[in-house]
């Protein structure tokens, strides 16, 4: 297999140390997790991206920041699909926007002026309604009672999953459920992420998170067959059969027709 969207920011880098002692590690891998390694290092191979610590050349570093550049690509991806995929809507795909823009979030802007001046208030409420998320896909063909357009989708790329990026997307997501005034945009995840267990951690149900979309899907598939353990194999069942884990080629058509 080649790689396809978002896999070219997949590849092998250079590691000082491991748990398993490899000169070159996926930069998916968490260095201290043998799992991890394992099976970033067979969805490499799936690509076409040998493992090099056999003794072959050196390959080719990826890119030093590939959370950054995944963002970025999301977005490119979606400006370009989308109106192939529908046309008749006016698309609208931003970076790092505040929900505040959109009409779903628009008071929000008014609650924060009420406040700002207002220390007492601002300690009261807090700022976490002031979302910003990765990428944000707006309708402006869709009527709405203010100059503001519809958020369609809010998503949030992780190039990995850790703990600490799960409550924040569950945070922020609880958010928008909450303050929203009228209908919710899709709450999206995707990453390239190689434990089965941790994609479970996100791709669960418990309401905050729509659907977890991988970026190798198929690669992690074969993966987790090849090299995963019992552990994560069971998580891996799990998310995909419950539809809780999805491949990313398939993002662009679920917006498009939703």
């Amino acid at each position: 297999m080649g790689m396809t969207f978002g896999t070219d920011l997949l590849g092998w880098k250079r590691s000082r140390k491991n748990k398993l002692g490899w000169q070159w590690v996926p930069n998916t891998a968490d260095t201290d997790n043998v799992s991890s390694l394992r099976l970033s290092a067979a969805v490499l191979e799936y690509l076409s991206a040998p493992n090099p610590n056999g003794g072959a050349s050196d390959p080719v570093e990826p890119p030093g920041n590939p959370g950054v550049l995944l963002e970025t690509q999301v977005a490119a991806d979606l400006a370009t699909e989308l109106p192939r995929l529908d046309p008749l809507r006016k698309w609208e795909i931003r970076k790092g926007q505040s929900i505040v823009n959109y009409a779903q979030y628009q008071h929000l802007a008014a609650m924060d002026r009420a406040i700002a001046n207002d220390p007492n208030l601002r300690v009261t409420l807090g700022t976490d309604y002031l979302i910003k998320p990765d990428v944000l896909v707006g309708l402006l063909s869709t009527p709405t009672a203010t100059e503001h357009p519809w958020l369609h989708a809010a998503l949030a790329c992780k190039w990995t999953i850790r703990s600490d990026r799960v409550q924040n997307i569950r945070h922020e997501n609880g958010n928008m459920i909450r303050h929203r005034r009228g209908r919710l945009p899709h709450l999206v995840t995707i990453t390239a992420e190689p434990l089965p267990t941790r994609l479970a951690s996100i791709a669960r149900g418990t309401g905050e998170v729509d659907a977890t979309y991988h970026l190798a899907y198929p690669a992690m598939a074969h993966a987790v067959a090849a090299v995963g353990t019992g552990e994560q194999r069971d998580a891996w069942a799990e998310v995909t059969e419950q539809g809780r884990l999805l491949d990313y080629t398939q993002l662009a058509a679920s917006l498009a027709t939703w």
